[in-house]
């Protein structure tokens, strides 16, 4: 019998518990969430006249995690929704509820005893073949399982999530030493398939993997820090994105997570090796206890780090002298080799324009990655079985661009050990061996190939990776492209299915991209079985060309401007009545121009984290490809019968989406929102979306595919127009709008109302995309929203004028 994770329960309703808990059920999994039972009421609770027998009082924790994921931000649920499949309970009236879960979860404090008591309680009550996990950050999972039985050690196992669990890719899984071969190979696919994680293997040491490497390499960043004289922020400003790390580089990060989690790991860390140099590797400076101390934890206690002052011009971040204990304003770090690093065009160029300069920040950058390499090296074997695995969770669990080993060969192997040589370093006997074989990388890549990766004794083997995952990469390095231009490529990615790639300037969409979407319908319905719009860059398209847009505006090119908006109109709807299927397969940000392209897809196969939504009211605009009509086709399928009141309600509802420029959060909420169908598919690990997305468009080939025929739409007319331009008035009237916001809504009712035409009346596609391109038009020429235009592309930020 196949096994499955129908129902879970997670043990412990603390921040990580209760998140837990919530990205159980974003994936549908109803899960029991369950903590200790208070011994003493709160004055709240006495003045309801609550006892400590109330179930209300002896679920209070786990109702407490609830509610705190519920509230969390950024968002733990996908939907709000999902909250309704998280049961609170707690660890004595509902013990015996564990014999209905096929995953038992235990997120208990971190202290060994606790973690062995609640584990002897789960296996009284678990069914025999229960997972039983835990979740724990660095307790040795051998140790937790002492006295247990050996059937229950078999099913036992740790699955540590990174925080927040909803976001971090991370999952780290480590076997006990009687764990079942069988569980842990289960586990770690239903952890990247169903939970949609980067899961890799580690070893039963302290802190397993991503929290060993990545402490070490925080406090070699602290201790430098303190040889060079550098600031805590002239340090965030070396180890942010120029060098492949998140904006947050290393003390912004630290505020984050809080220093006293930090130092709660560095500390386990310290306690558990054996080798005195290594104690003294995580033995942490004075000024974090200090810290500690004061309760300057970071963002949790609203100071750190940095700290957010009020001033006259606004808010302030200050950073903290650590010499005077003094919070002071930010200073700008003055390096040749960070400016050179900033000036080159790929990350390897980057990292060594840092390593290999010649000032002080470059040393700096310089003794933090060697120190870290190093260390990474000596104890790989240790750790994991392999180096794909450290860089994996490096790169999932702290959001590095390269993992250590790829850095290494990023700066250069040979390169660095020569001058790591010459400054009196000990090479790991694992890079010495890999050198003396006559090889220069750890990684070896040839074009079109799945990578391959040293094993040891002068071997490397190919990274085994499930062949559900497409690297469009990979296939265009294979010379799979069937045509390209500057904004956008048709990339066969097999079984007669092609994918359309966008890869414009941050995936906009220009006429490069509106000419590669025509060949692709002209190709797929002459040579192929579908079509797959997709790709793999960061977002999957942020709109259109707003610089192009304002451009033509400016210099009064109108009939241009008309003909571009006129060709895109056309196009995407070519796009929704070609002969082969289409799947669009959006992720991250999808706006604008970018959810248009998605909408005449017969199915959208989007990323679970998908943040989709019309946003061109920011700008002053309303959408011009067609998005409006779209909106209100999904608008109308949703009305019984066409009741002209309840039309009213669903037409309302588009317009207030669009006029909000509302933004999905995931994409369960695009479906409330009406950017997705019901029919639409999630893919929840993004690493398997066009493999998901190729799938549907195969079996819409196969069930014998009827394009989409077009339909006449029902509109509200004259009168519904009325009714919402009353809010509208009332929105002004009240001060919550300007008096260009009202005129861009009137031009928004028009197009959603059908303009100047009774109500009931059935009009064409082509009649709404006239009506869309004419209020675009007119909007695109006034001086507020070309103020707006122009805000938007120097500073990142909507105006309000």
């Amino acid at each position: 019998m196949t096994r499955q994770i129908r129902k879970a329960a997670v043990l412990g309703a603390g921040v990580m518990g209760a998140a837990i808990a919530a990205h159980l059920a974003n994936v549908g999994i109803p899960v029991l969430l369950l903590d200790i039972v208070p011994n003493e009421l709160t004055e709240e609770e006495k003045k309801k006249g609550l006892t400590l027998e109330s179930r209300q009082v002896r679920n209070r924790f786990s109702l407490r995690g609830l509610e705190n994921a519920r509230k969390a931000r950024p968002a733990a649920f996908y939907d709000s929704d999902d909250a309704a499949l998280v049961e609170p309970g707690n660890l004595v009236d509902d013990l015996p509820r564990l014999a209905e879960c096929d995953w038992i979860i235990e997120a208990v404090v971190e202290n060994l005893a606790v973690k062995r008591d609640v584990l002897a309680k789960v296996e009284q009550h678990a069914r025999p073949d229960a997972i039983v996990s835990s979740n724990t950050s660095g307790i040795s999972i051998a140790a937790m399982v002492e006295g247990r039985s050996e059937a229950f050690r078999k099913r036992f196992l740790g699955t540590h999530f990174f925080n927040p669990p909803r976001y971090m890719k991370l999952l780290e899984i480590i076997p006990g030493p009687d764990t079942d071969p069988d569980i842990v190979a289960f586990m770690q696919r239903f952890g990247e398939r169903e939970l949609g994680k980067g899961v890799v293997l580690a070893k039963d040491t302290p802190n397993f993997i991503a929290n060993r490497i990545g402490t070490y390499g925080l406090l070699r960043t602290l201790d430098a820090m303190q040889r060079f004289g550098l600031g805590v922020d002239e340090v965030d400003a070396l180890t942010g994105p120029v060098m492949g790390r998140p904006k947050s580089a290393t003390f912004r990060t630290l505020d984050l997570v809080g220093l006293d989690t930090f130092v709660h790991v560095a500390n386990n860390v310290r306690d558990s090796v054996s080798e005195s140099w290594e104690k003294k590797a995580f033995e942490l400076p004075d000024y974090i206890l200090k810290m500690v101390e004061n309760r300057w934890l970071g963002e949790k206690t609203g100071q750190g780090f940095f700290k957010r002052e009020r001033t006259a011009s606004g808010k302030e971040i200050l950073a903290l002298d650590l010499n005077t204990f003094e919070y002071r304003p930010r200073k700008k770090l003055q390096s040749a080799s960070l400016e050179k690093a900033k000036a080159q065009t790929t990350l390897e160029r980057k990292l060594q324009a840092l390593v290999y300069g010649d000032d002080d920040a470059s040393r700096f950058i310089w003794t933090v990655l060697k120190e870290t390499l190093l260390y990474t090296a000596r104890k790989q074997g240790e750790i994991a079985d392999d180096i794909v695995a450290v860089d994996n969770a490096m790169k999932w669990g702290f959001n590095w661009e390269l993992g250590p080993y790829e850095t290494w060969d990023a700066i250069g192997l040979e390169r660095s050990v020569a001058r790591m040589r010459e400054e009196g370093d000990e090479i790991p006997p694992f890079v010495e061996e890999l050198l003396a074989s006559g090889r220069t990388s750890f990684y070896e890549r040839k074009p079109g190939e799945t990578p391959r990766f040293y094993v040891g004794k002068g071997e490397y083997r190919e990274i085994d990776e499930p062949k559900e995952i497409i690297s469009l990469g990979r296939l265009k390095e294979a010379g799979r492209v069937v045509r390209r231009n500057t904004g956008a490529s048709l990339i066969d990615i097999g079984d007669g299915v092609v994918c359309l790639e966008f890869h414009s300037l941050k995936q906009a969409i220009g006429p490069d991209v509106v000419e590669m979407i025509n060949i692709a319908v002209d190709e797929v319905e002459q040579n192929w079985d579908a079509l797959v719009i997709a790709n793999q860059a960061p977002n999957f398209c942020v709109g259109a060309n707003l610089l192009m847009m304002l451009m033509e505006a400016q210099a009064g090119h109108w009939d241009a401007l008309d003909q571009t908006v006129n060709e895109f109109q056309q196009t995407l709807l070519r796009l929704k009545y070609m002969r082969k299927p289409v799947v669009a397969a959006p992720h991250a940000m999808a706006l604008g121009g970018g959810a248009e392209v998605c909408f005449p897809a017969d199915r959208i196969q989007a990323a679970a984290e998908t943040y989709i939504g019309l946003v061109e009211v920011g700008v002053g605009l309303i959408p011009g490809g067609g998005g409006n009509k779209e909106l209100l086709i999904r608008a109308v399928e949703n009305v019984p019968q066409n009741i002209d009141e309840r039309l009213d309600q669903f037409v309302r509802r588009a317009f207030e989406t669009i006029a909000t420029a509302k933004v999905s959060t995931s994409a369960k909420e695009a479906r409330k929102l009406g950017f997705l169908r019901d029919s639409d598919g999630i893919s929840v690990n993004r690493d398997y979306q066009i493999h998901d997305a190729k799938t549907v468009a195969l079996s819409l080939a196969k069930a014998g595919y009827q394009p989409q025929v077009p339909r006449k739409i029902p509109v509200v007319g004259e009168s519904g127009a009325a009714m919402l331009k009353i809010g509208v008035f009332g929105m002004k009237k009240a001060g919550y709008i300007s008096e260009h916001d009202e005129k861009i809504a009137h031009h928004l009712i028009r197009v959603l109302t059908g303009g100047a035409v009774p109500r009931g009346t059935l009009v064409t596609e082509q009649y709404l995309l006239d009506l869309e391109r004419e209020a675009f038009l007119s909007l695109v020429g006034e001086p507020k929203t070309q103020e707006r235009m122009q805000h938007m592309l120097m500073t990142g930020k909507p105006l309000r004028n």
